[in-house]
């Protein structure tokens, strides 16, 4: 039973009493798995682009930019860094002063490799009256670790991956935030030179990355002779959950409020609703590289770029031409070809429908929004895998799944999954609005069944969270969705400080 109270928070987050109750439905009942006919592979679902047909889409892509369309990189970027200095954290927290472990040993002997490490080194000398080789020779590890991640020091261990100093050039170094500006510079610029970035943030941190931009977009301007139009959003607080206890119901702290907690990134579509594009790159605040390493991601972005508005384009003549009633029997034989060879959705009773209940089903499957997937081969990092599922229509369709929605105890789809030869590394470029300009609405095309549970706990207690359907996968489950094979070397996360010593980040 909500009181007064609850409801009042209710009406300040912008969550209605049904949605509480469908919360709570959800943990009573649990989510369904998918139902999955086959893991994707190159034999069936993920596309090769050989390198004449990559000219050809770079070409379209580039044509694309030329006309009148607003064009749109979308970097989620709330994400707190503490994880990657997990290890870090625990050398602080061990009786030993020298390093333990084959992590840290590695850290310190790449200290001087790292792009923070003159900021460190003006702040140990600040903090410690001594210089970060001096702390060495003293075996003052510790004091070292503990001015990058403390808020007397740099305050690494609090700060967002995109504030942090990822790369060195020869007259600077760049943040991870800094990198976007570069990337969307270089191929998502229009035919007016304006350049639109999106980045979604922690309420805490938005001051921040503001007086980053402030600070730092004019030099991008000039250096890339272009307009930056940089744009933040934090996430909504109608898309947080509520927490159940053990009985499913509301889970209260001690002062008997409702404990909210925020959905997880699935709550990100709402914020991807919002903006105005017609074309929105999507890739993580943490997958990027110098300048020295963009060629072969700037290829591949403006390569995905054009297989989406080629595929478009076709798509969009189909539901003119069906709009229009003139249409042959060929030409709807060549639509379903479309379907099912470019698009890979098929259906076995499609042969059985009525030729009225056809285009209807054609329309029906074409008037959606698109994305089109980059996947790299599995080479054992983490990540949702492509995957040919089933939709409630009996159709299937290529989908971005994660381990969790699948029935790992049912030994096909086990042996399904275990045998995927590729995974999504967060590279999406989607496609905004239809056939006639329209915005899509996006929480119209979310799969309300796969969201997650996860316990967690809150002041000693047990409690169950729930995660709202993942950005890639569930919320986009009834997308479009194509799969195009990228390199590994357009893949190069910093899930770890050490990453940042990769040959790929120096």
């Amino acid at each position: 039973m909500l009181s007064t109270k609850d409801l009042a928070l209710l009406g300040q987050k912008g969550i209605s009493e049904k949605q509480i109750e469908e919360q709570l439905d959800c943990f009573r009942k649990g989510f369904p798995f998918l139902e999955i006919m086959a893991s994707a592979s190159v034999e069936k679902g993920i596309s090769v682009i050989d390198k004449e047909a990559q000219v050809g889409y770079m070409e379209a892509w580039d044509a694309y930019l030329n006309q009148n369309k607003r064009i749109l990189k979308f970097v989620p970027a709330s994400g707190a860094a503490s994880r990657m200095f997990k290890d870090l954290y625990e050398f602080l927290d061990s009786d030993s002063n020298e390093p333990f472990s084959p992590f840290m040993e590695k850290f310190f002997a790449g200290l001087t490799s790292f792009a923070f490490y003159n900021a460190l080194d003006a702040v140990c000398l600040k903090n410690e009256k001594r210089t970060i080789p001096q702390l060495l020779s003293d075996k003052e590890y510790k004091a070292v670790v503990n001015n990058l991640l403390s808020s007397g020091g740099l305050n690494y261990g609090q700060l967002p991956k995109g504030l942090l100093q990822f790369h060195t050039y020869p007259s600077c170094v760049r943040t991870a935030m800094e990198e976007h500006l570069a990337e969307g510079a270089m191929y998502a610029k229009n035919n007016a030179a304006e350049v639109n970035i999106h980045f979604t943030v922690s309420p805490e941190h938005k001051a921040l990355f503001e007086q980053l931009v402030a600070a730092k977009v004019p030099a991008y301007e000039n250096k890339f002779s272009v307009c930056y139009d940089i744009t933040f959003s934090v996430q909504k607080p109608s898309t947080d959950t509520l927490a159940a206890d053990s009985e499913n119901q509301p889970f209260r702290d001690k002062e008997g409020n409702l404990l909210f907690r925020p959905g997880g990134h699935g709550a990100l579509i709402e914020n991807l609703n919002d903006v105005d594009a017609d074309i929105v790159f999507i890739k993580n605040i943490d997958n990027v590289v110098p300048d020295s390493f963009k060629c072969i991601t700037i290829i591949y972005k403006k390569v995905l770029a054009g297989v989406l508005v080629t595929l478009q384009k076709k798509i969009f003549r189909y539901l003119h031409l069906i709009e229009s009633g003139q249409y042959t029997h060929a030409q709807v034989e060549e639509m379903i070809r479309f379907l099912q060879t470019e698009l890979c959705i098929k259906h076995p009773e499609m042969k059985n429908l009525e030729d009225a209940e056809l285009i209807l089903y054609i329309k029906s499957k074409l008037i959606r929004p698109i994305r089109v997937c980059g996947m790299v081969k599995n080479v054992g990092e983490p990540g949702g895998g492509p995957f040919l599922a089933f939709n409630e229509d009996g159709s299937y369709s290529p989908q971005i799944l994660e381990s969790s929605q699948i029935d790992l105890a049912d030994p096909r789809k086990k042996e399904m999954f275990e045998k995927g030869t590729h995974f999504n590394p967060v590279d999406l470029v989607c496609a905004l609005k239809d056939h006639n300009g329209q915005k899509f609405n996006l929480p119209d095309f979310v799969d309300k069944n796969t969201g997650f549970i996860s316990m967690k706990s809150k002041d000693g207690r047990e409690l169950k969270a729930l995660e709202l359907p993942g950005l890639w996968n569930g919320a986009m489950s009834d997308w479009n969705t194509v799969f195009v094979e990228v390199p590994i070397e357009t893949f190069n996360p910093v899930k770890t400080v050490n990453d940042l010593l990769r040959p790929e980040h120096q």
